[in-house]
């Protein structure tokens, strides 16, 4: 068992869900389903469907809403952790001691709870709050480490957008800006640009620019981005005479890029070309027309590309094979012990992962697949599976749990899910009509003094509205019988958002 609990997919869930007790519920489909453990207390509540829900996780924490306007998660104390509002549009996440909500990644708010303890790092400090791209400000309780900044009239921003300082007044016809102590200054940006402090420079683009840290590097373009001469110094832990690495280039004629061990060169950029490595490790690539022909051999990789018809790569251990692209992909590598196969068709149409013991091969493989937008299945490899349909998001967002939550149940027309071989529940319309078939306790077999088939060694029921009307057949019986009003407290299935 220890190879299906390091599964990657989300299918270790499954496997602990076979060690929990058995789930009862008591439900109406009309006004809604209520799910008990085996010591009576609430795991789960919904009702109209996918969009009312509440349920319990085995920390206490509880995940409520009504989807897809608003999902919220509170932990065992009742405190707020997470609220999605028509996600992604607004999400809130908090901590124990700070928060942060956004409104579409656009406008952010981050910083302590009132009455938290001092922070223990500069990190954990002071509150931040942005309108992507116009205002960004931060206060912290150290002035130095605060700045607020309105593009483009005139501010700071610091630690932010790649530089240890960022300045502009009236953009862009003044920016300063600083990075490892080199501060450059563009008036205006990014036309004249001057540089003083670590490094010098001076730059009137596009027409020609140079910048040099002493004993570092040298930089410098003519035309750009048509030609330029770059030198990097090797590392002060690099051994003695050891080359220095440089790249030049008058595009779209020529380039040429080395360093020590390493030489790639390219013609008609970015057409022909060749890259030649000794250190540290061996490799050697041809390119004609590229990206449609290539040619490399090595240590540890080969490319044989004859695109878009056919390509055939192994790099560092992953095996990768193109047909006719981009209708046909494959993938394989192994992790740990584990062997995995990746193939998709026109990359989401069709997309599945099977994963298997690299040691134990005649282990069943685990797996999940998607033929978007139809339906997804799981299969654990232990005799959990399970399948949803429709499934328009599983494949864009295999590991988002926030799109998991609030968005695949509504479109969950049909949902299959099998515990163990035998144990099956299929619901259609978000359970207004069921079908589950369970094993009997005391299975009955046919004798040799009939030629009529065995009764089923298991229960099935079919209901319409979980229990207003259907048909049931007992174990060991070969009738159906129909029934009404009737709500048994059956054993309940787990939610697909649980389990992956």
């Amino acid at each position: 068992m220890t190879f299906r609990l390091l599964l990657s997919l989300g299918l270790t869930t499954l496997l602990a869900a076979r060690a929990e007790p058995e789930e009862r519920e008591r439900h109406t489909w009309a006004l809604g389903i209520e799910r008990t453990d085996a010591s009576g207390r609430i795991t789960s509540q919904t009702a109209a469907g996918p969009l009312v829900f509440s349920k319990t996780a085995t920390d206490g924490a509880v995940t409520s809403g009504f989807r897809p306007c608003w999902v919220q998660t509170k932990d065992p104390r009742g405190e707020l952790r997470t609220g999605l509002g028509l996600y992604p549009l607004f999400t809130y996440r908090a901590e124990a001691e700070t928060y942060a909500w956004s409104l579409f990644e656009l406008i952010k708010r981050s910083g302590r709870k009132a009455g938290a303890p001092a922070p223990q790092s500069l990190l954990e400090s002071g509150e931040a709050f942005d309108v992507w791209p116009f205002w960004f400000s931060r206060r912290a309780p150290d002035p130095a480490d605060s700045y607020r900044a309105l593009f483009p009239v005139a501010g700071t921003v610091k630690s932010r957008l790649g530089y240890d300082r960022f300045a502009l007044t009236l953009f862009p016809l003044y920016v300063e800006s600083e990075k490892r102590g080199a501060t450059t200054t563009s008036t205006p940006w990014p036309f004249v640009r001057t540089t003083r402090g670590t490094a010098h420079g001076f730059a009137l683009w596009p027409l020609f620019g140079w910048q040099e840290r002493p004993d570092e590097s040298h930089r410098a373009f003519y035309l750009w981005p048509l030609g330029y001469n770059h030198t990097q110094q090797p590392a002060a832990d690099a051994p003695a005479g050891t080359a220095p690495a440089r790249q030049i280039g008058a595009l779209p004629f020529y380039t040429r890029a080395t360093a020590p061990g390493f030489v790639n060169e390219d013609f008609l950029w970015p057409f022909f070309g060749y890259t030649a490595r000794t250190a540290p490790w061996r490799y050697h690539e041809t390119r004609y027309f590229w990206p449609f022909l290539v040619q490399g051999h090595g240590d540890d990789r080969l490319v044989n590309r004859w695109g878009p018809f056919y390509t055939h790569s192994v790099i560092k251990g992953t095996d990768k094979t193109w047909i006719a692209w981009p209708f046909f992909r494959q993938a394989r590598w192994t992790t740990g012990d584990i062997a995995q196969t990746k193939t998709q068709f026109l990359y989401v149409f069709y997309w599945s992962l099977e994963q298997r013991s690299a040691t134990q091969p005649n282990l069943a493989p685990a797996s999940v697949r998607h033929v978007w937008p139809l339906f997804s299945t799981w299969d654990n490899g232990a005799g959990r599976r399970q399948t949803l349909a429709l499934s328009p998001f599983e494949v864009f967002f295999p590991g988002n749990t926030k799109i998991r939550e609030v968005w695949s149940p509504l479109f969950a027309l049909y949902r299959y899910d099998q515990r163990t071989p035998g144990h099956a529940r299929h619901s259609l319309l978000w359970d207004l009509i069921t079908w589950e078939n369970r094993p009997s306790a005391a299975p009955t077999t046919a004798t040799a003094a009939t030629l009529a088939p065995a009764a089923p060694a298991r229960e099935e029921r079919l209901a319409l509205g979980r229990g207003l009307l259907g048909l049931r057949r007992p174990a060991g019986e070969r009738a159906w019988r129909l029934f009404w009003l009737d709500f048994p407290a059956n054993p309940a299935s787990v939610s697909l958002a649980s389990v992956r």
